[in-house]
């Protein structure tokens, strides 16, 4: 008996070190959109606070320009909090069918993403969807985010704002809490982030048509309009116009301090390389559409963030449905400094933040986009496997039936008024 637990145990430790799941060994490489490539599935997680969220959410995402050469895998992700001393439960759902003839509120909310995003996929081309639902405290929902996002190799985690529009046009605050775990989120994530504002535009539109990225600069902005480019490519209903916003020389300049708020991302940013890759990434992007109908790019120079929010503000009489812009972490800009003081929501960064709580005549969604870097590394030991929740049956995902020419540079806010 002893010789068998002696042999029992050298043959089962050894496996036990080196086994590892399937699903770990799969190298996690696309964590950005800048860096997905274009015929590649497009892996996006959207989470789902409450049923509100999702016609937003799926207009964003018909919005993204799927196709069977680039196909877009979306994990729905409907979170529910904890309550009492139930234990954390990640529920899997299988594709619609019948539900319990008296459902609970929960239920009947997850009856309803399930058929949205089901409808979703069956009328799009090159999409496929799962949903699932995630029972946990908000003390911890922000980890069980990133762990799904990780664990499903997501290069983009779509998150709701913690405010919506109220029928007035105010933004209410819906959960003090939503807005910690959204802090936690662009903390912690292992991929490129969007935070989605709806300000009524989802009410009216079923994907955005008319969409504007604003540009000033830095990784965030690079990844905002890696986005917006995917949107716009090749797309036969979508309009696409790029604003590059730069200081001119009669600029005040404004020293760099590195952020370092406890409650977000710190990034140190050396200037003069973010400089680089901007106009590196802003050549490749204005070659590559010089020949396009529906992508606009323009340059705007202005002296300071008076003139900014002037311009960003006239640009509503053209009714764009969707604007994007970049969170701006590490970035300082004369265009934006004096923008910072008067932040309500740090987390949008101050072009964001302008454009959630500035009065707009228009109806619109904002997506504010953070960039994966390496200061977006998670907390060790701070998040749980999905190994160590319960599951249900998984789903069975199935495929549904400036100086270039030919752009134009504005050299002044005046003059791009008046041509506008």
């Amino acid at each position: 008996m002893v010789v068998a637990v002696l042999v029992m145990t050298m043959i089962v430790t050894p496996a036990a070190i080196w086994f590892r799941p399937v699903q770990n060994t799969i190298p996690y490489k696309r964590r950005t959109v800048q860096k997905a490539k274009s015929d590649e599935e497009f892996r996006v997680l959207a989470c789902i606070y409450n049923t509100r969220n999702v016609p937003a959410i799926i207009n964003l995402l018909r919005t993204s320009n799927s196709s069977q050469r680039s196909p877009i895998s979306v994990f729905a992700l409907q979170l529910v909090e904890l309550v009492g001393r139930a234990s954390t439960m990640m529920v899997v759902h299988n594709a619609r069918k019948a539900g319990p003839r008296n459902p609970s509120h929960i239920e009947a909310q997850a009856d309803q993403i399930i058929t949205a995003f089901d409808n979703y996929e069956l009328r799009s081309e090159g999409v496929y969807t799962q949903a699932l639902t995630a029972r946990c405290a908000y003390t911890t929902m922000d980890e069980d985010i990133c762990t799904v996002a990780k664990e499903k190799r997501s290069a983009l985690i779509i998150i709701p704002f913690h405010k919506q529009q109220t029928i007035d046009g105010e933004m209410e605050d819906i959960n003090p809490s939503i807005r910690s775990v959204n802090e936690g989120v662009l903390v912690n994530a292992p991929c490129s982030v969007g935070i989605l504002i709806d300000r009524g535009s989802a009410e009216s539109h079923d994907h955005a048509r008319n969409i504007a990225m604003l540009y000033f600069g830095g990784p965030d902005d690079r990844e905002a309009l890696a986005y917006a480019w995917r949107m716009a490519e090749d797309a036969t209903d979508v309009r696409l116009t790029v604003m590059r916003f730069i200081p001119s020389s009669d600029a005040v300049e404004v020293n760099h301090v590195d952020q370092n708020d406890g409650n977000h991302v710190s990034l140190q940013i050396d200037l003069e390389r973010e400089k680089l890759l901007d106009d590196d990434y802003l050549s490749k992007f204005k070659i590559a559409t010089m020949n396009s109908k529906s992508i606009s790019y323009y340059e705007l120079v202005l002296n300071d963030e008076e003139e900014a929010v002037k311009a960003i503000k006239s640009m509503d009489e053209h009714n764009h449905d969707l604007y994007m812009v970049g969170r701006g972490r590490g970035m300082v800009s004369p265009l934006t400094s004096g923008l910072d003081d008067w932040c309500d929501c740090p987390e949008l960064g101050p072009i964001g933040d302008l454009l959630v709580t500035s009065q707009f005549e228009s109806s619109f969604s904002v997506l504010i986009v953070q960039q994966y870097t390496k200061a977006n590394k998670m907390r060790e030991g701070s998040i749980r496997s999905t190994s160590s929740v319960n599951y249900a049956d998984e789903i069975v995902m199935r495929p549904s039936i400036s100086e270039s020419e030919g752009f134009e540079s504005f050299g002044s806010f005046r003059k791009w008024d008046n041509d506008n």
